[in-house]
């Protein structure tokens, strides 16, 4: 019965519903360890009394295993077990460590107090949870047409931002009511359930659900797969210094520098300064994310669908700069409530905007082929940028005020806006398919036969 269940579901490649709920709920699984990570955590570090620098040092410690992803990405593009999919595998190796390594950080004793243990853990928790992103990814270009990667990717990150809000809101009250290992040890159950998706479901039809089942590699995923790391990185070369490519990178570091910045200052800015509880930072960044995470499913996709990425994204710098830029001039106000709801709901609203229309625009730039290791370079920038923009928290907060801290944000995203103008779609999809084209040559002169 069970195994005539299984194989009623259709390949993911064959359903586009079911890659949309696929793909929304690995996101969600993601979302849940980084919500806790970076920003409920965090909340209740600076409730308890840690200084900006010790929180900060936290924040870059788990957030290198993101600047570490164009390192694991080569290794999926060169290496699979094609019988059961060309990400698949990847998927159930980065999920399984992610549960292991996150029900290992709940028996962390007194983790205030063991500050250098929990950031090891957080590394361990991010390093795995790295695994499945590049992995998500990579099918993501892999099996979307194009002109259902805008759409997906808003259902993604929204499915994201509601495991972050749900992880945060929950994480917060059960650490306060409970403990910190309740907390983590719930969090860790869920994503063990939402491990079911990537195991239960084939990504082409034919392919094997596990190495002991019936089932072979499909022709698609042998002719993208690459079979020597001079080609990898040779392909890599050719298509990441193109000219549009190396912009896109530019914007991406920029603006991650200014929101690891913003991810840094909330919880201690609302907390010491604005005089927040930590449960009361988690509740209103919990509600606000989750109305931006539905607002990014069902809205920033299909806005960029009909207007185009670039334009679209263009609109959402521009309002988070307004906003950056009011809440940091009306200093005056700040104790006023309002004032601050309005901002986290205005910043993660757009923020969450211009993450989906980053994502759809580096998936259209990418070369299939590599596709895993060229999306994670533009990701691992990315992350890099968060990473720089956290550790900029402690040495910032010594010679700017709070507002100049807030209005820092506003000078990153100009810089991507400027940026992104000379991103011109055509022309780089033209160069990828001469260089497709010269690779098959290639291929076929060096009698390269892609099986599964």
């Amino acid at each position: 019965m069970k195994k005539l269940l299984i194989s009623r579901f259709p390949a993911l490649s064959e359903n586009a519903v079911l890659r949309y709920l696929a793909f929304s709920a690995l996101y969600f699984a993601q979302g849940i360890p980084e919500g806790l990570l970076l920003f409920g955590l965090p909340a209740w570090m600076a409730m308890n009394g840690l200084s900006p620098a010790e929180i900060g040092s936290y924040l870059a410690v788990a957030l290198i295993p993101w600047s570490f992803k164009i390192v694991a990405a080569p290794l999926m593009d060169r290496f699979t077990y094609l019988p059961m999919g060309r990400r698949r595998p990847w998927i159930i190796f980065g999920q399984f460590g992610l549960v292991a390594s996150f029900l290992s950080m709940a028996f962390i004793s007194d983790p205030l107090n063991n500050l250098n243990l929990l950031m090891a853990a957080g590394f361990a928790v991010s390093l795995f949870t790295v695994f499945q992103d590049i992995s998500v990814d990579g099918m993501a270009i892999d099996i979307l047409p194009v002109d259902q990667q805008a759409r997906a990717n808003g259902l993604m990150w929204g499915s994201k931002t509601l495991g972050m809000s749900a992880s945060v809101a929950a994480g917060s009250y059960i650490i306060n009511a409970y403990s910190f290992f309740y907390a983590i040890a719930l969090f860790s159950g869920i994503v063990l359930l939402i491990m079911l998706v990537p195991v239960f479901l084939k990504e082409r039809p034919g392919e094997k659900i596990m190495p002991w089942t019936k089932g072979e590699g499909s022709e698609v995923s042998g002719k993208l797969q690459l079979h020597s790391w001079k080609a990898i990185i040779k392909s890599l070369f050719q298509v990441f210094f193109l000219r549009v490519s190396i912009i896109m990178g530019l914007a991406a570091f920029s603006y991650s520098v200014g929101r690891g910045l913003i991810i840094g200052i909330l919880p201690v800015f609302t907390v010491q300064e604005l005089g927040w509880t930590d449960s009361q930072y988690s509740q209103i960044f919990a509600t606000t994310n989750m109305i931006s995470g539905i607002l990014g499913m069902f809205v920033a996709g299909a806005l960029i669908d009909f207007f185009g990425k670039i334009r679209m994204m263009t609109i959402y710098l521009i309002c988070l700069i307004a906003v950056v830029s009011v809440m940091a001039f009306l200093k005056s106000y700040w104790q006023h409530d309002i004032l601050a709801y309005g901002f986290f709901l205005g910043y993660f609203i757009f923020n969450t905007f211009t993450t989906i229309a980053i994502f759809a625009i580096a998936m259209q730039l990418c070369w299939k082929r590599i596709s895993a290791t060229q999306f994670t370079l533009y990701m691992a920038i990315s992350n890099i940028g968060l990473s720089v923009g956290a550790k900029l928290l402690g040495p910032l907060r010594e010679i700017l005020s709070w507002e100049y801290m807030i209005v820092s944000f506003a000078g990153f995203a100009l810089i991507t806006l400027v940026l992104i103008r000379y991103i011109h779609f055509d022309n780089h999809l033209k160069k990828v398919n001469r260089l497709e084209t010269m690779q098959l040559a290639v291929d076929n002169q060096n009698g390269i036969v892609c099986t599964g």
